[in-house]
């Protein structure tokens, strides 16, 4: 017999399930939210209305819910989390979604300015987020407008200075450099294009050219750019993304592999001569990651070598975790540390 005023086993499986759903935010997995009783049923009817099934979500289910907006692509809007949110809590915002972890690191960027390419989504946007909270100003870079103006609209004022610019022309440089002002403290040159992983006998010239006017040129234009004034200064940080590409030859297609290869070779050389002069450059190479960048792969010839290796990729990682790396790396917190090129790509570059 229970003693009197204890709870039978079915109410307190019921307690707990409560719980769990008056909890249910964007930050927890989708494995979490297809486990949970409300929150299960909003994600199948989302998968039924794409003609998907729970499959789909596989490589991603250890993502946050928040991550499926990048990885959507425009088809899973913010809009629709915020829903999911609030009907997965009774159409209450819980107090957890508001919270943020990052907000308790210390100000590391108070009274810096960051330059990041690549803003408008993705590893950019988060990068500049991060360094927003934790005081900096940042000069957001993208080529559409959209991103870094509703990131500028999101932050507090004064945060973001929106550029709208073409990191492959003079022009687009020179508006940068511009809008930064006189003192650039660090420089993160994330944006990048994929190439198709296609192998080198079937690039055209024109992918080739693209690809590295974005992911070397650009990289090694901007970085000349800010550079005579962080020497004078006698201090400054640039991290570029490079890839599990560059470490590697079996992640993508011939261009962007060479490509990323050389911002490797950007930022050691860099590192060397620049060290001394108290500027420190670093790279992230990151694995696979929540974005909005295209990585199809659209050559059979590819498909066919490439595809043993795909399957032994890590879980696809959210672009905080990227920004978490990148941020550390142009922090007083690596002081010490100078061109390295450090894998965040979830264990990968080991296998």
């Amino acid at each position: 017999m229970m003693p009197v005023g204890a709870a039978s086993p079915n109410a307190t499986d019921s307690l707990d399930a409560l719980r769990r759903i008056l909890t249910l935010t964007s930050k927890n997995t989708l494995q979490e939210w297809l486990d949970d009783a409300v929150g299960g049923p909003l994600i199948h009817a989302i998968l039924a209305q794409a003609g998907q099934s729970e499959e789909a979500l596989r490589p991603a289910r250890q993502l946050p819910l928040r991550a499926i907006v990048e990885l959507g692509g425009g088809a899973f809007p913010q809009e629709l989390v915020d829903t999911f949110v609030k009907q997965a809590n009774g159409g209450e915002v819980p107090l957890e979604e508001t919270e943020d972890a990052t907000s308790r690191i210390p100000g590391r960027f108070r009274g810096k300015t960051v330059i990041v390419t690549g803003a408008g989504s993705g590893i950019g946007r988060a990068t500049a987020r991060r360094i927003v909270r934790e005081g900096g100003r940042v000069v957001a870079v993208d080529i559409s407008p959209t991103g870094v103006d509703a990131l500028a609209a999101a932050s507090p004022q004064g945060t973001i200075v929106p550029v709208t610019a073409d990191i492959t022309s003079p022009d687009g440089i020179a508006s940068i450099v511009t809008a930064a002002g006189a003192a650039v403290d660090g420089l993160a040159n994330v944006a990048g294009i994929m190439d198709g992983m296609i192998p080198l006998h079937e690039t055209q010239d024109q992918v080739w050219r693209r690809v590295f006017a974005v992911n070397v040129d650009a990289t090694f234009a901007l970085s000349r750019a800010v550079l005579p004034g962080m020497l004078q200064a006698g201090r400054g940080a640039i991290v570029n993304v490079a890839s599990e590409a560059s470490l590697r030859g079996n992640a993508a297609g011939t261009a962007y592999t060479a490509s990323k290869h050389a911002v490797v070779g950007i930022t050691k050389s860099s590192a060397f001569l620049y060290g001394p002069s108290g500027i420190r450059t670093n790279a992230v190479a990151p694995g696979p990651t929540a974005t909005a960048i295209e990585g199809s792969m659209t050559s059979a010839f590819a498909q066919d070598r490439l595809s043993p290796f795909m399957a032994l990729m890590p879980p696809v990682a959210e672009a905080d975790r990227m920004a978490a790396s990148i941020t550390w790396l142009l922090s007083d917190d690596s002081a010490n540390v100078n061109g390295v090129v450090l894998a965040s790509d979830g264990g990968w570059s080991v296998q």
